[in-house]
């Protein structure tokens, strides 16, 4: 896999069972103020892995413009992804890597 990570991300909303979980983990830090205090959780991709995952999920769309972020994921990918991002305290590629490489 590439290295051009190029800020794309995947943001996840964080909720209050999301954030004791994140707390639980020490990453509660991670969590971004957004509006309307809410918060989200970003998770970095490759340009790669974007393509991937947008290949897997036909619904989804890549925010070129804006947010330059992957859009309108299911929400059990975004459960899924979380999860993994807790378990191995990271929200870079290799949590996209680990990801896009169990299905």
């Amino acid at each position: 896999m590439g290295n051009d990570t190029a800020d794309i991300k995947v943001s996840v909303w964080i909720n209050e069972e999301r954030m004791a979980a994140l707390e639980k983990a020490g990453m509660s830090d991670l969590a971004e103020e957004e509006f309307a205090g809410m918060k989200r959780l970003s998770i970095t991709m490759t340009e790669e892995q974007k393509d991937d995952l947008l290949s897997r999920y036909p619904a989804a769309k890549y925010d070129s413009s804006t947010t330059r972020s992957v859009e309108l994921l299911p929400k059990q990918v975004k459960d899924k992804l979380l999860a993994l991002s807790i378990r191995m305290r990271s929200t870079g590629p290799d949590v996209l890597e680990r990801f896009l490489s169990d299905k």
